[in-house]
């Protein structure tokens, strides 16, 4: 009995996981500030910055999960679902950061309306990510269980928006661009950010896996 109450005991994974949210919407505005000032070679800089420091804090925040699930005894929710919560939802930030950082490499010059479109539906998958890791500490209420799948719904249907003009941003793409290097730039811009959306999905489905083990 003593041993047991010297064990370390579920630690602080909630709100680790609401930190590492907050961290992904400031990336994704951060990003979404950069396309709308994208002819500012100044706000540009800015921007860019932004997305690096949230991206570079989110990063902190996950390694503080894994580090924290290998010195913690009893976990509030499975132990293979925090490693793999943490690290999707660090993914997401990664495809942020990774976007901006594609768009300088490759020297991007204009922002098309595919690329503001599909920012915007990231932003909104990224808020409403946070919005349902919020609610994970409290999923033994049925109430807030079926909040927060309402919200891994919406995440959802944003996934399948963000897929439907991906489709129509290539097709477009493919008939209209008549520079080879054009269309290689933003094709890779476009596919990226619209993995922003599935791999917020892909959070959103681990989500709802813990709610339906443990509500």
């Amino acid at each position: 009995m003593i041993f047991g109450k010297l064990l370390p005991r579920e630690g602080n994974f909630f709100e680790l996981f609401n930190q590492h949210a907050n961290h992904t919407v400031a990336a994704a505005h951060a990003f979404a500030n950069l396309v709308k000032h994208y002819n500012d070679p100044i706000l540009r800089e800015k921007y860019t910055q932004e997305v690096d420091a949230a991206e570079n804090s989110a990063d902190d925040v996950t390694r503080e999960v894994n580090k924290l699930l290998h010195k913690t005894f009893i976990t509030p929710i499975d132990r293979e679902q925090i490693h793999s919560l943490i690290n999707t939802m660090d993914d997401v930030a990664d495809l942020i950061h990774g976007a901006a950082e594609t768009m300088a490499l490759y020297d991007v010059r204009t922002m098309t309306d595919e690329i503001i479109r599909l920012t915007e539906l990231g932003v909104k998958c990224c808020e409403r990510l946070r919005s349902a890791v919020a609610l994970l500490h409290d999923i033994g209420s049925a109430k807030t269980a079926e909040a927060a799948l309402k919200t891994c719904e919406e995440i959802d249907q944003l996934e399948s928006d963000a897929d439907r003009v991906l489709r129509a941003a290539m097709s477009k793409l493919f008939r209209e661009e008549s520079d080879v290097r054009e269309l290689i730039k933003l094709k890779a811009i476009y596919e990226m950010l619209e993995t922003v959306t599935d791999k917020c999905e892909d959070v959103a489905n681990l989500i709802e896996g813990v709610i339906l083990e443990n509500s």
